[in-house]
């Protein structure tokens, strides 16, 4: 078997992909162009390449140099706010991306990929949990990118032979049980690391959007997995693609949904630290719940999350950005 290429391997979760796909005896190639991923978050053992996707010159060459079986796609831009406001990025780093990395696949005869997408393809949903089957509506731009990604994955697929497995997901969190990667975004808008800012003295207080909403205690119910989990889903996903499985899409959830106010509440008794809060108004956008149904994924892929606790998975988050309050920076 050759190896297997992590585009965007030195981001939050690609760099976990690469760690999880070492321990379990892959070879392992990176491509990154680091805008937003980090050279210290790549394990020691894989092969790195810097570069841009949307540089056929670079990806080829990377094709070339090395015997690449599959790959696995995370190199996007991921910021819903970001996207409304600057929606030509997401489609140049997205799309064309995408593009570039699939014209290279096919020339080189590599036929699977594994695709980081997201549930930002559903929109607002019509139903709870949320279905592969429900309809794909997104309000943003970043997952009309996403959307349009898949579609690209579909009939390069028709045309080319191409074998891909969609996986679909909301709130990626928590760190590696080694201490030794974590979550580290600049700027930072993921609530778990932004709560952690609060014990950590980097921040006075946490803000909740929004306490009206139509759930129990009136925040916003999100679905958290834990970036481990994914990583894990990731790695049946391939295996389903080298046993000849059919193009797919899954979800990934918990399949219960945690209010921002339990998030809170969890960091609270994890830390031991009061984290003042402060309620602010509602932000544009933000349906009042998002919860997956990953029952085909556990059906189909033999899916098991074994960090579904919302306790363990914010001891992992805490135990990264308590010893690395920077990131990867040292201060």
């Amino acid at each position: 078997m050759g190896s297997i290429l992590v585009l965007g391997g030195a981001g939050y979760i690609g760099s976990h992909m690469v760690y999880e796909l070492i321990d379990a005896g892959e070879q392992v190639v990176v491509i990154d162009n680091l805008q937003t991923g980090f050279r210290e978050a790549v394990h020691p053992k894989a092969v790195f390449y810097e570069g841009d996707i949307r540089d056929r010159a670079f990806v080829d060459s990377v094709f070339e140099k090395e015997d690449i079986e599959g790959a696995i796609h995370f190199a996007a831009v991921s910021q819903v706010g970001e996207s409304m406001k600057d929606p030509l990025k997401y489609y140049s780093n997205n799309l064309c991306g995408t593009e570039v990395l699939l014209e290279s696949m096919v020339a080189h005869g590599v036929d699977k990929i594994v695709f980081s997408s997201t549930a930002a393809t559903y929109g607002e949903p019509e139903s709870i949990p949320i279905l592969e089957t429900d309809r794909t509506l997104p309000t943003n731009c970043y997952g009309e990118t996403k959307l349009s990604m898949e579609k690209m994955f579909h009939w390069t697929s028709q045309a080319h032979g191409l074998r891909f497995v969609s996986l679909r997901y909301f709130n990626a969190c928590g760190a590696h049980p080694n201490g030794k990667i974590g979550e580290a975004h600049n700027p930072e808008t993921h609530l778990i690391p932004l709560i952690l800012q609060v014990p950590n003295g980097q921040r006075e207080y946490i803000s909740i959007f929004g306490n009206d909403y139509d759930t129990e205690d009136g925040t916003c119910v999100r679905d958290y997995i834990h970036v481990n989990d994914l990583v894990q889903a990731h790695i049946l996903a391939l295996d389903y693609l080298r046993r000849g499985g059919e193009n797919n899409i899954f979800n990934l959830g918990n399949g219960v949904g945690f209010s921002v106010r339990e998030v809170v509440e969890t960091a609270r008794r994890v830390t031991g630290h009061a984290i003042p809060e402060r309620e602010e108004a509602r932000r544009a956008g933000d349906p009042s719940t998002l919860i997956a149904s990953s029952e085909k994924a556990k059906k189909v892929l033999g899916w098991k999350p074994q960090f579904g606790d919302l306790n363990t998975i914010i001891e992992t988050a805490w135990n990264w950005h308590r010893t690395h309050p920077h990131g990867y920076q040292t201060k």
